[in-house]
């Protein structure tokens, strides 16, 4: 498939490194520098120029284009870059946009800005920290077969109650699978005698249930469905999508916005929020308004600096977990190695999603895990598959290291797989599998 992707910054460089190695990807961008930097570090071909052009865009080689990816910093140059990829031919277009409304009036018009497919940054950011708030300990987390399917991975501390045991001894859950444990720079398909290690990342598929009760084992803070205060520090769109989807699961949060103008605004689109006009960077307020008795502090402010005090003052005063939007992408290890919980970085959250997207052409679903360290795959077993009729313990000894059957789904019931399991015809399979096979691997199966 031959891919252009317009914007060499963050996010688009994450893109062509994904597709690279199985596309012929081009890569569009004013920059002189980024052109330079992505041409040096992928095997992809780089253009300095405007993506808006359509002598540009054919010098890229749209004619023969499957896929434009606009993933710029501009919504509205994005926009354009896909009308004018439409202009002149029939591929399938990506835009890549921060505000959300852009993302409504495309939903319900979509032929009005010749954009096949569109994500909005912010709210991928905000449903992502929802989603990594409602379990505990976890890093990452995903669904699959219309929700039957949970994979997620947890980073397993010193005084976690599964460190030191052997999986064997940790698995006590029906219908979970452990599926891989991230060590330092290895990956790591456990055994039974395999011994969970303080530092390691161990991922686990199974039912919702299962996940939830092993959240539970892995650290005793409490889990969403069982917290009582959820405080959003920063009204931002991510702040303000955040808060909307925490009153979508049922909670009434609290949000704290400096600006009074965007404080009255949020309170009035927010019926099921108690917005606070002050500034949570003061440790006296936080501690007056009993911001420590929150069990998770979301801290979505404009600046990766404030983010970073306010939630070190959040975990100061006593909050379960914190969580924090991170801008640049390098701060992301910093945030998580001085104590914050959890730190999503927007971009990272976008690229991911669009190169998921990409790759659900050949695959039903997938995540990415540990910046593509391994991906989460959902395939439907048909002819062509090599565990169609076949036991998985039999067709694993044909496939090379590095792949696990986690779940299986047949006629909207959840299957725990065993070496004896006997995979059928129209069968969703969830599967675990390190990049470096993955290309075998996905085409075995």
């Amino acid at each position: 498939m031959r891919v252009i992707v317009v914007g060499a910054g963050e996010v688009g460089s994450s893109i062509a490194e994904s597709l690279a190695p199985e596309h012929e990807v081009v890569v569009i961008d004013r920059d002189e520098e980024r052109v330079e930097a992505v041409t040096y570090a992928h095997d992809v071909l780089a253009i300095e120029g405007d993506g808006t052009s359509i002598e540009v865009l054919e010098e890229a080689g749209i004619e023969r284009a499957d896929l434009v990816i606009a993933s710029t910093d501009g919504d509205e140059t994005n926009i354009v870059i896909c009308g004018a990829a439409k202009a002149v031919t029939d591929t399938f277009t990506i835009a890549r946009v921060r505000r959300t409304n852009l993302l409504r009036t495309w939903e319900r018009s979509r032929s009005a800005f010749s954009v096949d497919f569109m994500v909005s940054t912010d709210l991928l950011a905000a449903e992502e920290i929802v989603t990594i708030a409602g379990l505990p300990g976890a890093a990452d987390v995903d669904t699959f077969a219309g929700g039957l399917v949970r994979m997620a991975e947890f980073d397993i501390a010193a005084d976690s109650p599964v460190a030191g045991e052997t999986v064997s001894e940790a698995d006590r859950f029906e219908s979970l699978t452990f599926a891989a444990i991230f060590r330092e720079d290895e990956v790591v398909i456990p055994q039974g005698e395999t011994v969970i290690r303080p530092g390691d990342a161990v991922v686990v598929i199974g039912s919702a249930e299962s996940v939830r009760e092993f959240a539970g084992a892995v650290t005793p803070v409490p889990m969403l469905a069982d917290a009582d205060e959820v405080v959003v520090i920063g009204g931002s769109e991510i702040g303000y999508q955040a808060a909307r989807l925490f009153e979508d699961e049922g909670f009434e949060p609290r949000l704290v916005e400096r600006d009074r103008q965007r404080a009255r605004e949020l309170a009035e689109r927010l019926p099921n929020t108690v917005v606070l006009e002050s500034d949570a960077t003061d440790a006296d307020f936080l501690i007056r308004e009993h911001v420590g008795d929150a069990d998770v502090v979301v801290a979505a402010l404009g600046s990766d600096e404030k983010n970073l005090l306010v939630s070190l003052l959040a975990d100061r005063v006593g909050v379960e977990r914190t969580i924090a939007v991170v801008e640049a992408a390098e701060y992301v290890d910093l945030f998580e190695t001085v104590g914050i919980d959890v730190a999503i970085n927007p971009r990272s959250v976008t690229a991911e999603e669009i190169t998921r997207f990409t790759r659900q052409f050949r695959t039903e679903n997938v995540a990415m895990l540990e910046s593509d360290r391994a991906e989460v795959l959902e395939i439907e077993i048909d002819e062509d598959s090599l565990l169609l009729e076949n036991r998985i313990s039999d067709v694993m000894r044909e496939l090379p290291d590095g792949v696990v059957v986690g779940a299986i789904t047949r006629d909207g019931r959840l299957i725990t797989p065993r070496g004896d399991t006997v995979l059928e015809r129209g069968d969703h399979v969830v599967v675990f599998v390190d990049t470096r096979v993955l290309d075998e691997v996905a085409a075995a199966l």
